[in-house]
């Protein structure tokens, strides 16, 4: 998990800069994401508490749920007007998850979707709230002491490979089209997602 981190900031910082100006977006996620924070925190101290293979059977359930999801077509829709009230419990739980299995995104690409935002406004949304999201959640990974110089030294060798394979998902993503680009990431989760399950059982 720790050492996933340095990349995804790295691959967040890429994608914000790529969608152009912020916008009203810091404004708006701002109740969201100070509860996302304080999840992130306390999601982080139980990964420290948890066994390696209680982490990794959450994050692998995780995972599939997610693809089930999909599958369902799960497509909630929330009204702009309970957006604010919704900011709490929504922040918590996402960053509950991502401090525990380092992928607060699922919840977070759910409540956007239900919220209506359009692509550019969603690309934007998910990056700035990943950004900040893992910033809290590296402090924090350095607090518990779960960054040490060898997990920093091989998380800037994985950073290589992402912006490698970010340059690569961009060109595979320009020549699928959507359906054919979606279908291939729900395959490669699901399989994801049962690898870790049945590795832990």
């Amino acid at each position: 998990m720790a050492a996933l981190v340095i990349p995804n900031l790295v691959m967040d910082g890429i994608q914000l800069r790529r969608q152009g100006p912020v916008g009203d977006t810091p404004r708006r996620l701002a109740p969201l994401l100070v509860f996302t924070m304080l999840g992130t925190v306390i999601g982080t101290k139980l990964l420290v508490m948890l066994s390696g293979r209680a982490a990794t059977l959450i994050l692998g359930a995780f995972v599939v749920a997610f693809v089930l999801f999909d599958l369902a077509h799960f497509s909630p829709r929330v009204d702009r007007r309970r957006e604010r009230a919704l900011a709490a419990p929504v922040g918590l739980l996402a960053g509950i998850m991502g401090g525990i299995t380092n992928a607060p995104g699922t919840l977070l690409a759910v409540y956007f979707i239900a919220l209506g935002m359009d692509k550019r406004e969603f690309v934007r949304a998910v990056a700035f709230s990943f950004l900040i999201v893992k910033a809290v959640q590296l402090a924090t990974l350095a607090w518990y002491g779960l960054l040490s110089g060898a997990i920093v030294l091989g998380s800037l060798g994985l950073t290589v490979a992402a912006l490698a394979g970010f340059g690569l998902g961009v060109r595979v993503q320009d020549r699928l089209d959507q359906r054919t680009f979606n279908r291939a990431v729900l395959i490669f989760l699901a399989l994801l997602g049962v690898w870790l399950v049945a590795r832990v059982l």
